[in-house]
Formats: structure tokens, sequence, C-alpha cells
């Protein structure tokens, strides 16, 4: 009855598909294109080089799968935890005091990761990966707590649909997905204090924030799947349904592509609806390896990441890791081709990130936000 009960708050799969999400984030990607960089006459090689990093606009490659699918598992953890602290006796007030909190300390965090420290408030970054994050999940969250699921997904098409209007029938122009001429560019100018991303447009900006809500709320709506029992749902049906929804999800996302482009610095209404059947179907991977069947025993690898993400996250802008990875491996990398050292070097990185990460999991050390 204990292992059920701590099985039905924290789901193994979705800690360990949060590591290998952040992977990538840890030097993982870097560890590929090095790799990828040995066979430049390679085709496939090229290729797969080539979605370890963002596409400049429209498209999509892995890299730009990296931020939706985390805050797709952000939203899933959600609903474990609101019916854990309902059952504790959580007032809603309270329950939404501390949604609001933990929105506000990530935008917060997000101003840390782009330097306030420095007090050079006139050329800060004040939009941010964090911020994003933290406002897109708190406003899901909030929209979770106050409407019942056939609401919420009202709300979810609501927004998603109006979005795309709006970009497309307000600025009156030829070219209203460009990145020139975009209404969320123009809205982050007038609103946005600072400097922007890229200097007339920022992809984590004000007004696309709003498809973002979305795409937490996608995992919300999966983390409600997950938590119905076993006697009226079983887990493979969930797994399957979990499937078909992806399915029906890409198709509805390509289609809409068609009018309103993939795009993940717009976070188009398409590039949610594509993101949140990639994210469903590696979900429901993890979900039955994991948690289903029951093969959990490699999942630490992936798990010392995913319980300490935002540490390692906010770790890489201040410690330096590289420098550590250089102390032991130097001597090997100097004497080696450089192609084999880019391999060894980015290789070392990642490895001291994860023994970092480990440290702190053996020491039972987590930061939660």
């Amino acid at each position: 009855m204990k292992t059920q009960e701590k099985k039905n708050v924290r789901l193994m799969s979705l800690d360990a598909l949060r590591g290998f999400d952040m992977f990538f984030i840890m030097g993982l990607a870097g560890v590929i294109v090095a790799v990828c960089n040995l066979f430049p006459d390679s085709s496939v090689m090229m290729w797969l080089k080539d979605q370890m990093s963002h596409v400049e606009w429209n498209g999509l490659t892995h890299h730009d799968t990296i931020f939706p699918l985390f805050l797709f598992v952000a939203g899933i953890s959600f609903p474990f935890s609101l019916a854990k602290q309902r059952a504790g006796g959580k007032t809603e007030q309270e329950i939404y005091t501390k949604i609001v909190k933990r929105g506000i300390t990530l935008v917060l965090l997000g101003f840390v990761y782009n330097g306030i420290f420095k007090l050079d408030f006139e050329n800060m970054r004040y939009a941010s990966v964090l911020a994003r994050i933290g406002l897109a999940w708190m406003f899901a969250a909030l929209l979770f707590v106050k409407f019942n699921t056939k609401t919420t997904v009202s709300i979810s098409v609501f927004i998603l649909v109006g979005y795309w209007l709006t970009m497309w029938l307000v600025p009156a122009s030829s070219t209203p997905f460009s990145f020139e001429d975009n209404l969320v560019g123009a809205i982050d100018r007038i609103l946005l204090p600072g400097r922007m991303n890229d200097g007339i447009f920022d992809p984590e900006g004000l007004f696309s924030t709003l498809p973002a809500i979305v795409t937490a709320l996608s995992g919300m709506f999966t983390g409600q799947l997950v938590q119905l029992p076993e006697n009226k749902c079983s887990q493979k049906k969930k797994v399957a349904y979990m499937l078909i929804a992806a399915v029906a999800f890409i198709i509805v996302g390509c289609l809409w592509n068609l009018v309103f482009p993939i795009n993940k610095k717009l976070w188009t209404s398409s590039f949610v609806c594509v993101l949140a059947g990639y994210s469903l179907i590696l979900f429901a991977l993890f979900y039955y390896i994991i948690d289903v069947k029951g093969y959990n025993r490699y999942s630490l690898f992936f798990r010392v990441v995913g319980l300490n993400s935002i540490t390692i996250y906010l770790a890489q802008k201040i410690v330096d890791f590289n420098k550590i990875s250089e102390f032991f491996l130097g001597g090997v990398i100097n004497h080696v081709p450089e192609g084999v050292g880019a391999v060894i070097g980015n290789a070392g990185y990642f490895t001291v990130c994860w023994f970092f990460l480990y440290f702190l999991y053996k020491q039972k050390i987590f930061l939660k936000v």
C-alpha cells in the first residue's frame, strides 16, 4: 500500500524523461556535434548535427523540442501535486498562493540567470526561459484548479485559435509571421524593458507566452489521465490513449502548419500541437517502460538530472564545469587529434555535470521551486 501511494505521488518515468530532456542542455548536444564532425562526408551525421541547433525561423529540429518538452513535463506533475495538497487539507486560496509564488520565483531566477547582479538594468534581458516556464505554468495551473477539464480544454482551443487569428489579422501585413513583421515582436518592443534577445524580437517575450500556457495544460491533462485509478483505466489503456492523442495532435499541427507555420520563436499554435504530440509519444514510452513494465534499473542515470533540472540549468551559468573537465582531461586532449579532443572535452563536461548532480542526489539536496 505504501509503495503504491508513493508511485501515485511521484512517477519515476517523469523524473527520467525530464533528465533525458536536460541531457541536451547539459552537454549531450555538444558531444553529438563533436562526434558528427568526425564524419563530415556523412549526410546522416550532418543531418544529426543540424538537429542539435535551433532553426533560424520556421521549421523544427530536435533542439527546438527541448524547451516545450520540459514545460509539458512540468505540467504532468501538477495534478499529482494538486491532489496531494488537497488531501493535506490545503484551501483553494493556499493552493493559488503557492502557484503564484512558484511562478514569480521562476521569473526572478530568470533575472538571476540573465545577470541581474551586474546591475546593468538598462541593457539587461528581462525575458528568459525560466520566466516563460514560470508564467506559462502558473497561468495553466490557475486555470486547471479553477475550471473543470471540459472548460479548460475549451479555453486551450480558444487560446490557440485566438492567437493564430490575432497574429494573422491585427498587423494588417502581407507577412504577419515573418521575423521583421509580427505582432509578438511589436508588443514586446512596447512592453518589454531592457534589451531583447534578437534585437527587435524576443523568443521568450510576453505575447507568445499565451500559447505556451496550452503546452503546460497539455501536460496537466496527461497527468490527469495517468492519475485515473486502475479500475477505471488500466495503465496499458492510458499508454494507448496517449499515443492516439499524439497522432491526432501531430496531424492537426501539420495541417495548421499550412497556414500558420511551425515556429518555436513565435510558439505558434501549430508548434504547440506538434510538440504536444511529440511530448506525448516520449512520455508514453518512458511511462510504459519504467512505470508499467517496471524496467527502472537504469532510470537513475536520467533521474539524477531530472530531480535537479533547475539546479543544473542555473549552475552551468555560475560554475565553470569546463575548467574542471580540462583539469582532468586537458593532457589527454592535447595529445589526440583535434576532432577527437573535442569529443573528449564535451564528454568530460557532460560527465562533470552529471557527477555534480549525483553528489547532490546522494546528499539529498534538491532545488525545489
